[in-house]
Parts: structure tokens; sequence; C-alpha cells
């Protein structure tokens, strides 16, 4: 059995490995990739990279920003390095195997334009632990919790700057709390659902710091038609060839 899968983007212009086994990004890191590529900026910074699928995303759409993936993972990290090289993107995307608590301006030439994460989204003590210590790092706030991932966004962007993050609906008001007292106000967001009569288990937010209050909230995203398949929107602003390789 072949150690990684494969799954393609943009009509098979991005191609993307992660393990067959241990943590696989979902559907939740594309959609902000897809919402993060209209606000580009220069520098960005993704948080938790993971596989590397955000920065190859984003690189694809902005083809001259420069951006740094930062996990702490180190098999993550290799495997999202192998990424940037077989997509040919080594001038556009650094992958840096840090702890985010540990990451300075001076690592990224200066402070970021644009920062986004998909940062673990339950409680250590929360929940049942996956016993595959891969999984239960990215999923688990083990390594990195809330106020480390928005402490960092507030400390390496510069003023005006804009944070992007997908999080659980459940945990808004932390989100949002957590944003403010690091002076990034929040100015964007938009529910997820995964059909249209379900609740919203996912919340994009978007910040920036120093900025002035008064939020907006965008239209719902629905991920999925009744049938199961992808609604409209969802392919579109993703570019999916493999259209069931979120399935379970």
């Amino acid at each position: 059995m072949k150690a990684f899968t494969a799954d393609t983007f943009f009509n098979g212009r991005i191609h993307v490995k992660q393990n067959r086994s241990g943590y696989r990004f979902s559907i939740d890191a594309v959609l902000l990739a897809c919402h993060a590529r209209s606000y580009s900026g220069s520098k960005i910074l993704d948080l938790g990279t993971g596989c590397g699928i955000i920065p190859l995303m984003l690189a694809y759409c902005n083809p001259k920003v420069k951006i740094y993936g930062i996990e702490v993972q180190e098999k993550l990290a290799d495997i999202a390095s192998l990424n940037v090289k077989e997509n040919h993107m080594e001038d556009q995307i650094a992958i840096l195997c840090k702890d985010m608590k540990e990451i300075t301006q001076d690592m990224i030439s200066g402070p970021a334009d644009l920062i986004v994460s998909n940062p673990p989204y339950r409680k250590a003590e929360s929940g049942r632990l996956n016993l595959d210590q891969q999984r239960a790092v990215a999923r688990h706030e083990i390594k990195v919790t809330l106020y480390d991932v928005v402490e960092t966004a507030r400390r390496i962007l510069r003023t005006s700057g804009r944070f992007i993050v997908i999080y659980p609906s459940e945990r808004i008001t932390d989100m949002l709390t957590q944003m403010r007292s690091a002076s990034i106000e929040p100015k964007f967001l938009r529910m997820i659902y995964s059909g249209l009569y379900t609740e919203s288990k996912l919340i994009l937010v978007e910040g920036v710091k120093g900025g002035r209050s008064g939020a907006k909230i965008g239209p719902p995203l629905i991920i999925y038609n009744k049938n199961g398949s992808y609604t409209d929107e969802v392919k579109e602003m993703c570019g999916l060839s493999t259209v069931n390789m979120f399935k379970t």
C-alpha cells in the first residue's frame, strides 16, 4: 500500500500528497484558502499548515506573493515541503518546522499582511483524544491553544493586516473574544452549513489588526446538495477535480 494519497485542484494544476493514514486535511482548510485568496497581500503566514494545502492554493491564485507555512509536527512539515517542491513553488512558499509561539517577524523578513489558520478545534480536555498522535495534535489544543494562535497573529501581523480563521460555530464566542482582546477586530463572519436544513458547524471569521468596530455577516455557505454532491458554489470556489476527496 502506498504511504500517500494524491488529490488535485484547479483542474489538475495543483497536486497535493498527504498521508494515507494519520492526519489528513478536510474541506475546512480548502474553504479557508478559497476565502483568503481574495485578500492576498504580499506576505502570507499559514499557522498550522499540515501538508501545505492552504499555501499551495494561495500561491496558485496569487503567483506574486510570498507564503510561509508554519508546522510544528516534523513529519507533516516534510510532506508540506515535498508538496511545495513537486508543484514547483519553492520561490513562493517556505515551510518552517517551528512552534508558532516561537515565530518572530524577523524569521519571515518583517510583518505579515495576511495570516490564516485552521487551528485545533477542541480543548485538550474535551472529547476523546485520537489514538493517532498526529491527528490528536491537529484536532485538540495539545501543543497550541486558541490563545496561542490569536496571539501569534497579533504579534506577527502589520497594523491593518488581516487574520482569517475557520472554527467551530459552537466556539464563536471564544474566537471573537480572543480576537478583540488581541486588538484584532472581527470584521466579517460567514456561517458554514453541511446542508440546507442543518445547523451551522463551522464559521469563517476575518479580522483586522487595529481595525474599527463594525462587522458584516456574509450569506450562508452550503457545502452539500441533498444528494450528497458538492454545491455549485463549493465546486466553483475550490476548483475541485476530485469531488469525493473529503468523504470518510
